[in-house]
């Protein structure tokens, strides 16, 4: 049999797909952006046929959608595909073709999809709050950058108390103050937005166990362990606990080039990886920091032990990090609560 190799090239309205037979494409279509055009496309073509498109905003819905109508469905990272992005002549025709090419010689790295609802469902609820959390800050910002403008400051009682609000506006310059009560009616309605996302969130964490279990370790609580959970998805895509570290932002990355003039190696340079998602990476280390300001517990001590004998308290805070991801990750797996006796 022969293997046909699909390249999807996915925009908002249309789809461009190149169909990949022996090194040659054999078939090019150009699609409306909905399942049933792309299935009855698929549906003609012989198997096995193995198709790809790359991550974006249109790539879960078509993972789930089209994954039983191919023998294997690839999710790309675009980030990886350096022979589209800079090479030759570039379109949507063309950009189908070399993915289908970057398939077939296997050159593809996949981006992890599920298609469980109430996994997805948590996932969506986690980046809602999260970005209603950050929408509330760039209004507290923008309050606070409009009062300095007319050299006030607005005191920490001020922000959340409506009725000591109302006194404190009186007292400004009218023009100010009217300015501040239409910045507020924004920070407000953020605020109502975080607590609903937050109640949303909590109620579907509740399907999974995992999740109680990692909010009793020091630092986590509900927020950052649903945020690890919504964006780790399942502890089997990892083989070894470097590449959770990598994944999460705290693992160090080797890189060596070149040799010197005695003709050595040039010593390698290791680095935090810095193509992460941050939401996750600030859970982990907002964990890490947590635990470490907190009292008698193993994380704190392994935190001082770093700092006795001379580690910089940035490392030693990572060096926690990667020690409380590699404790969760058991957890996971073993699906068992949190024993220090055992760590």
């Amino acid at each position: 049999m022969v293997n046909h190799y699909i390249g999807a090239d996915v925009h908002s309205n249309n789809v461009e797909l190149s169909v990949e037979r022996k090194g040659r494409i054999i078939q090019r279509h150009s699609l409306p952006t909905s399942i049933r055009a792309i299935r009855e496309v698929l549906d003609r073509i012989a198997s096995p046929k193995h198709l790809t498109f790359e991550e974006g905003p249109l790539a879960g819905w078509l993972y789930r959608n089209l994954k039983d109508r191919v023998d294997t469905l690839v999710v790309c990272d675009p980030r990886r595909n350096r022979l589209i992005a800079s090479d030759g002549d570039k379109d949507d025709r063309i950009d189908a073709a070399k993915l289908a090419a970057l398939l077939r010689g296997g050159y593809l790295r996949a981006v992890y999809h599920t298609d469980d609802a109430e996994r997805l469902s948590l996932k969506r609820w986690v980046a809602l709050y999260h970005d209603r959390v950050q929408a509330a800050t760039r209004s507290i910002n923008k309050l606070r950058a409009c009062a300095r403008l007319c050299g006030e400051r607005i005191p920490r009682s001020v922000l959340h108390d409506v009725v000591v609000r109302r006194t404190w506006l009186a007292g400004l310059d009218r023009d100010l103050a009217d300015q501040l009560r239409l910045l507020w009616r924004s920070y407000d309605s953020c605020r109502t937005d975080v607590r609903i996302a937050r109640r949303q969130m909590r109620r579907r964490a509740r399907r999974f166990p995992i999740i109680s279990y990692w909010s009793v370790l020091p630092g986590m609580g509900p927020i950052r362990s649903a945020t690890l959970f919504a964006y780790l998805d399942t502890p089997w895509r990892f083989q070894k606990k470097t590449q959770l570290w990598k994944y999460c932002g705290v693992g160090l990355q080797r890189t060596s080039s070149g040799k010197d003039r005695r003709g050595r190696d040039r010593p390698a340079r290791l680095a935090l990886v810095w193509m992460v998602n941050r939401h996750l990476k600030n859970a982990v280390m907002g964990m890490a920091t947590s635990a470490i300001r907190s009292r008698d517990n193993m994380f704190r001590d392994a935190y001082e032990e770093r700092i006795r004998h001379g580690a910089l308290a940035s490392n030693a805070r990572h060096a926690v990090a990667r020690k409380m991801l590699t404790v969760v990750w058991g957890m996971w797996k073993s699906q068992r609560p949190f024993d220090a006796r055992v760590c």
